[in-house]
């Protein structure tokens, strides 16, 4: 959302309201401001704001996509907030499918980063899966940005345990839905989606198939080979080659021996970020495993 405060400081002033993506471009002399503007049903437009005297007037000039969604069936996300079992607050959403079967499957998608997060715009795969009758719920675990610092940096040096703790409050709420066959929940992700994916089919037989995509399996050689090198006692403690424990501690890899799901893996052998052997790991241990 826009908002405003004045150059001598003071409360903050927020300008625009309701679910809504607001991509900001350059700011012209005039106070002006280019823009890109989309909601969960409607891909992003160019539009224009001006800011003046504390508000914020949005003209959209574009409507490229206007054709292409009334031929669409597109389903409305409802937002709703649950509590994990130590009482911690967990915003979630879900997709409803326009079908008349009475249990649908579900399928829960987790967002990368982790330190990203899900919100109000358009998200192609989700509607997509919406319109082959799953169920879809995506939610912003601790780990996740949009809901303070804590809540962010929960997991700091710690994947796998608040995180997992929401992930599990998620599944649990997904499974008491009325709409939703509790015996085909499936779970997917990618980058650090793909990690929560891993570590879900080596802590739980909750779900009936798995998708781990571009993922994270083995923190410590991951160490090595990501473009993004993780520094000794930074952001996770120890290191790849005489401390290990820790970041082993948070591997995936290191309890996928209890895994019994199945599980497609996805990899682009361009990815930079997390190197393709953090899959090839993942395939070999589950081929091992039969």
């Amino acid at each position: 959302h826009l908002a405003s405060v004045t150059v001598r400081g003071g409360r903050m002033r927020v300008l625009t309201r309701g679910p809504i993506d607001l991509d900001l471009g350059n700011v012209a002399d005039d106070g002006r401001v280019a823009l890109l503007v989309g909601k969960a049903t409607q891909l992003n437009e160019v539009a224009v704001v001006r800011l003046q005297a504390g508000s914020a007037e949005i003209r959209r000039l574009t409507r490229f996509n206007s054709g292409l969604l009334r031929e669409l069936d597109l389903v409305r996300p409802k937002s709703v907030w649950i509590k994990a079992t130590d009482g911690h607050p967990i915003h979630l959403w879900y997709l409803r499918p326009n079908v008349r079967r009475r249990r649908l499957p579900a399928v829960l998608e987790v967002h990368g980063g982790p330190h990203a997060q899900y919100g109000s715009g358009f998200f192609h795969e989700f509607q997509v899966l919406a319109a082959q009758g799953y169920a879809v719920f995506y939610s912003n675990p601790r780990g996740s940005k949009g809901y303070g610092r804590d809540h962010c940096a929960a997991i700091r040096g710690a994947w796998g345990t608040a995180d997992w703790t929401d992930i599990q409050a998620v599944t649990e709420y997904i499974k008491q839905q009325p709409f939703v066959d509790p015996d085909r929940v499936g779970i997917m992700g990618g980058s650090y989606g793909g990690y929560m994916t891993n570590w879900a089919i080596g802590h739980s037989r909750a779900y009936r198939a798995a998708i781990t995509d571009r993922c994270v399996s083995n923190l410590v050689s991951m160490g090595g080979t990501s473009d993004y090198v993780i520094e000794p006692d930074g952001y996770f403690p120890g290191n790849s080659w005489d401390r290990p424990e820790p970041r082993w501690e948070q591997s995936p890899l290191k309890y996928l021996g209890k895994a019994k799901t199945p599980t497609l893996i996805i990899h682009s052998e361009g990815d930079l970020r997390c190197n393709i052997e953090q899959s090839e790991q993942v395939f070999a241990a589950l081929k091992l495993l039969n």
